[in-house]
C-alpha cells in the first residue's frame, strides 16, 4: 500500500503540493475564532458537588457579590496604614466606581468589619464585582486593565501603593504570559530544529525543510481544531497552543527524519531521486502510520476524561498528529521529489558516503553481543528512577504555577498571604437547601457551629444569608489556607463530611468555592487514571499487534513504555520535590507525561521494532538483526529524540513553574524513550527472545542456526544495501 502511495506522490508531486496549499488556505479562511477558558469550573461535569453548589448559588443568590478583581493597598514605605491612608483608600475606591468602567458593577472599599484589613494593619483589600457572564471575553480582562490604569492615576500624590489581583487580573496576566510562552516556544523550537537537522545532514536547505513543511500542517490543523471546537462546544485551554506548536514541529520533524534517513539510504544504494522517495515511503510509511496511529489514539482517548481541559486538548492534539502524519506521507515526499538531491543536501559533499565505523554500528554490535547485560542495565536504570516517583505529591495552585511570580496578580496573591487574608479573598460557601418548602431557621445556628469546628476553618459568618424563598441558606466560610493549597483542599474534604452529616433532616448541604472545585478536579483525575490510561494502553497494544503481526512483542514494548512513564515521573519528583523546593508537582503533570512519553515515546519503539522485524525477515539472526537495526535506525531515533527533547526543554524558558515542570519532565521522558528504551532496552529484549518475539506471525521469519558471538563468519549483506 505504501509503495503505491509513494509512487503516486512522486508522479503527482506538484498536484499534491497544490492540493495541500489550497486546502490549508480554505481551512484557515473559514475557521471560527477560538477562545480559551481560565475558569477551572468550566472543566468539570455538572454532577460534581462544586458545580452543583455553583448552580444553587446562581439560582438562589443571583445577586451574590462575587469579586472578579481584588484591590490591594499598602504604604510605599511598608508601614501600617494610617487614618489618612484609610481616607485616601475610600476616595480611590469611590473614584473607581464613579469612572463607570465597562463590566464593573460595584467597587467595595476595605473595612475592619468585613475583615479586609490585615491584623498588622499593613494591607487593605478592596473588592470589585465584574459581570460574570463576560468571563470568557476580552472585555473581562480589559476591565482589569482599566482598573489598574485608572486606579494608579487616582493613587498619584498619596503615600499608597495600589495593585490589582483576583480572577480578572489573573486572566489578563495569564493571557499575556501565554502569548509570550507561545512566541518563546516557537522561536526556540525553530532554531533547534533548523540547527540540529542541518548539522545531522550537513546541509542548509534540509535544516529549514522540516520547519517550512510544518507550517502547512500547523495552519491546517489550527483551522480544523477551531472548527471542531466550535462545532462540539469544547472548552479551549490556555496552554493548548504552546503544546500544539511543539507537537506539530516535534512530531513533524520526527516523521521527516524517519523519511529523510531512508531517502538518503536509498540514494546511497543507487536509486535515483524519485525512486529513492517512493522506496523510502514504501519502507518507512507503515512505521509512520503506526506511530501516528498510536499517538492519535492516546490523545483521542482523552475524550473519556471527566476534565474539560483534556476532553478539548485531546482531540486538538489528535487532529494535529493526523494532519502532520498525512503531510509526512504526502506533502513531505512530494517536496523531496521536486527538489534535486544535491540542492537538498547543499553545501554538504559527503552525503552519498556511508560513514566508516559509525558509532551506531558500534552500539549495535555491543547490543547484539551482550543483550542480557544491556537489558539488565537499561531496565535497571528505568526501575531505579521509577522508585523516586513514590514521593510524588500533586498541587492544584494553577495560578501560581502558570505565571511568573513577579506579575502583578501573583504579587497581590503573595501579599494577601502575608496579611493573612487569603481565606477571606476567596471564601468557601456551604449551601443548605430544604427538600421542598422552607428551612427550619432554628437549626441553622447549630449547623454553622459545627462547620466552624472543622480543622482548617478560620471563621464562619455568624448570620447565614437566606434566599428570598427561604429554602436555602448560604454559610460563608473562610479557610486558614490559600484556596488552591493542598491544606485547603483537605479542609474542604473534612468540611463536606461534616456538612453532609450535620445537615438537618429534609435538607441537603453542598460545599462550593475554589477549594471545592479543586477537590472535585482531584476526584476527576482519579477517575481518568483508572479509565483513560488502561483504555489507551489496550488500543496502543492492538495497533502494535496489528503492525507487527505479533502477540509477544507488543507486551514488552508496552512494559518498557510503562517503565518510561514511571521513570519520568520519578526523575521529575526527584528534581523538583527532593532537590528543588516546590511543595508539589502540578496535578495535570502525570497526564502530560502519559500524553507525550507514552504516546510519542512509542514512536521510537515502533521505528526500532519495525527495523528489527525487517532485518529478521531478510535472514539475519536475532542478535545480528539488533546490530543492523541500530546501525540504520539508531541515527534516526537519536536525532528525532534529541530534537524533540530539546524542543520540550524550551518550555523551561517561559519563566513559570508549570512550564518548567512540563519542560523538564517531557524532555527527560523523551530522552529516556529514545536513548534508553528504543536504543537499548527494546532491541536487547528482542535479541534475547529471538524468533519468539514475532509469535505467531513469524511464518516468514527464517530459522536461524546457532549464534556466533565474537567470531565466525558474518552474515552476508542483502543485495542493494549500502
Amino acid at each position: 500500500m505504501f509503495h503505491r502511495l509513494g509512487h503516486f506522490v512522486v508522479k503527482r508531486a506538484w498536484w499534491v503540493i497544490a492540493a495541500w496549499l489550497v486546502a490549508t488556505v480554505a481551512l484557515v479562511a473559514f475557521a471560527p475564532k477560538m477562545s480559551a477558558t481560565t475558569d477551572e469550573a468550566d472543566f468539570l461535569p455538572k454532577h460534581y458537588e462544586a458545580i452543583r453548589a455553583s448552580a444553587v448559588q446562581e439560582d438562589k443568590f443571583p445577586a451574590e457579590f462575587s469579586p472578579g478583581a481584588l484591590l490591594l493597598f499598602e504604604r510605599t514605605d511598608g508601614g501600617a496604614l494610617t487614618d489618612a491612608d484609610q481616607a485616601d483608600i475610600a476616595k480611590i475606591t469611590k473614584g473607581l466606581g464613579d469612572k463607570q468602567i465597562p463590566l464593573v458593577q460595584q467597587v467595595v472599599a476595605p473595612s475592619a468589619e468585613t475583615h479586609t484589613i490585615s491584623q498588622d494593619g499593613r494591607y487593605a483589600m478592596g473588592a470589585v464585582a465584574i459581570d460574570k457572564t463576560k468571563m470568557q471575553t476580552d472585555e473581562y480582562t480589559d476591565a482589569a486593565k482599566d482598573l489598574r490604569t485608572e486606579g494608579k492615576k487616582l493613587t498619584e500624590g498619596t503615600a499608597l501603593k495600589y495593585q490589582v489581583g483576583g480572577q480578572a487580573a489573573m486572566s489578563l496576566d495569564q493571557k499575556e504570559a501565554s502569548s509570550a510562552t507561545d512566541a518563546i516556544t516557537f522561536v526556540a523550537t525553530v532554531v533547534l530544529v533548523v540547527g540540529i537537522v542541518g548539522v545531522i545532514f550537513r546541509g542548509l536547505l534540509v535544516g529549514f525543510l522540516p520547519v517550512l513543511l510544518a507550517i502547512v500542517p500547523m495552519l491546517a490543523a489550527s483551522g480544523l481544531i477551531s472548527t471542531v471546537t466550535k462545532l462540539f462546544d469544547l472548552k479551549g485551554s490556555t496552554i493548548a497552543s504552546a503544546i500544539q506548536i511543539v507537537v506539530i514541529l516535534g512530531v513533524g520533524t520526527d516523521y521527516f527524519l524517519f523519511l529523510m534517513f531512508r531517502y538518503r539510504e536509498r540514494l546511497r544504494a543507487g536509486d535515483d531521486r524519485k525512486s529513492a522517495v517512493a522506496n523510502g515511503i514504501g519502507r518507512v510509511g507503515e512505521a509512520i502510520a503506526s506511530a501516528a496511529g498510536a499517538v492519535t489514539v492516546a490523545f483521542a482517548v482523552l475524550l473519556l476524561s471527566e476534565l474539560g481541559m483534556f476532553t478539548s486538548l485531546g482531540p486538538a492534539l489528535a487532529i494535529s498528529v493526523v494532519v502532520t502524519a498525512l503531510a509526512s506521507l504526502t506533502l513531505f515526499p512530494a517536496v523531496l521529489a521536486v527538489i534535486p538531491a544535491k540542492a537538498t543536501f547543499w553545501p554538504g559533499k559527503k552525503w552519498m558516503e556511508e560513514p566508516k565505523g559509525a558509532r551506531f554500528h558500534q552500539i549495535g554490535k555491543f547490543v547484539g553481543r551482550r543483550p542480557g547485560v544491556v537489558a539488565l542495565v537499561s531496565g535497571g536504570l528505568l526501575a531505579v528512577l521509577s522508585l523516586a516517583g513514590l514521593g510524588y505529591q500533586g498541587t492544584f495552585d494553577m495560578a501560581k504555577s502558570m505565571m511568573p511570580k513577579d506579575v502583578e496578580s501573583m504579587v497581590v496573591l503573595d501579599d494577601l498571604g502575608k496579611g493573612g487574608m487569603l481565606g477571606g479573598a476567596d471564601p468557601t460557601h456551604v449551601f443548605l437547601t430544604a427538600d421542598g418548602g422552607k428551612l427550619d431557621t432554628a437549626a441553622l445556628d447549630g449547623f454553622g457551629a459545627k462547620l466552624g469546628q472543622v480543622p482548617g476553618v478560620s471563621s464562619v459568618d455568624a448570620e447565614p444569608k437566606l434566599s428570598k424563598d427561604g429554602s436555602t441558606a448560604d454559610f460563608k466560610v473562610s479557610l486558614k489556607d490559600s484556596a488552591a493549597s493542598n491544606a485547603a483542599i483537605d479542609t474542604v474534604t473534612d468540611l463536606r463530611s461534616t456538612a453532609h452529616a450535620a445537615a438537618p433532616s429534609g435538607s441537603e448541604a453542598l460545599v462550593g468555592g475554589t477549594s471545592s472545585i479543586y477537590k472535585d478536579i482531584n476526584l476527576a483525575m482519579t477517575h481518568d487514571y483508572k479509565l483513560v490510561f488502561p483504555v489507551a494502553g489496550v488500543l496502543i497494544l492492538l495497533i502494535l499487534g496489528l503492525q507487527l503481526r505479533s502477540v509477544v512483542a507488543p507486551w514488552y514494548l508496552m512494559a518498557s513504555v510503562g517503565l518510561g512513564f514511571a521513570a519520568t515521573l520519578g526523575a521529575t519528583t526527584l528534581a523538583f520535590l527532593k532537590i528543588g523546593s516546590e511543595p508539589g508537582l502540578m496535578f495535570m503533570l502525570p497526564i502530560f507525561i502519559y500524553l507525550f512519553v507514552v504516546a510519542i515515546g512509542t514512536d521510537y519503539n515502533i521505528l526500532i521494532i519495525a527495523r528489527l522485524r525487517e532485518e529478521a525477515r531478510e535472514g539475519r539472526s536475532p542478535r545480528k538483526a539488533a546490530e543492523e537495526a541500530l546501525r540504520h535506525a539508531g541515527p534516526t531515533v537519536a536525532a528525532a529524540g534529541f530534537i524533540l527533547a530539546a524542543s520540550f526543554a524550551t518550555f523551561m524558558l517561559a519563566g513559570n513553574v508549570l512550564f518548567a515542570e512540563l519542560g523538564f519532565a517531557l524532555s527527560v521522558g523523551i530522552a529516556l524513550a529514545a536513548f534508553v528504551m528504543a536504543m537499548f532496552f527494546t532491541p536487547s529484549i528482542t535479541a534475547l527472545l529471538g524468533k519468539k518475539a514475532w509469535w505467531p506471525g513469524h511464518g516468514a521469519m527464517p530459522d536461524h542456526g546457532p549464534e556466533s558471538i565474537g567470531g565466525g563468519e558474518r552474515e552476508p549483506e542483502p543485495a542493494g544495501r549500502a
